[in-house]
């Protein structure tokens, strides 16, 4: 079981794994092995809460196809093993961030005291520009 929060837990038979050869510079060994690693998960057949479910598909992030499916690729370590596991930290940190809700922002006005310093700083600071200008008569 693979622990999202205290009471979300999944299966890890819900997670598919592909194992592909990494892309980028790394000598002759980045072609015969295939260290990096691809977590897709399927949001809308899995066994999260309804509001998980919800809040994942209505995230804006690129690791979320249009079709409902997470998709992590992770290349940064020559180890598999390595990858995997930083795929899985991060998969983890992407159902976990859904689960907390943004507070409500409440807005707010400026007030009168505030308004008038900041235009008598405007009117000092256009003085003293004032100043530096040469005038000829």
């Amino acid at each position: 079981m693979i622990k999202i929060s205290n009471r979300v837990e999944l299966p890890e038979n819900e997670i598919e794994w592909q194992f592909i050869r990494s892309s980028g510079a790394g000598g002759q060994n980045v072609n015969k092995v295939s260290t990096a690693a691809q977590l897709i998960f399927d949001i809308k057949n899995s066994s999260l809460p309804e509001f998980y479910q919800q809040r994942l598909l209505q995230k804006a992030d690129h690791r979320i196809t249009a079709s409902g499916k997470i998709i992590i690729k992770c290349q940064a370590s020559r180890s598999q093993e390595a990858n995997r596991q930083t795929a899985l930290e991060q998969f983890i940190a992407l159902v976990a961030s859904v689960a907390e809700v943004p507070k409500k922002r409440i807005p707010t006005r400026a007030t009168k005291s505030s308004q008038t310093k900041r235009l008598d700083a405007k009117k000092q600071r256009g003085a003293t520009k004032a100043m530096r200008q040469i005038k000829f008569d």
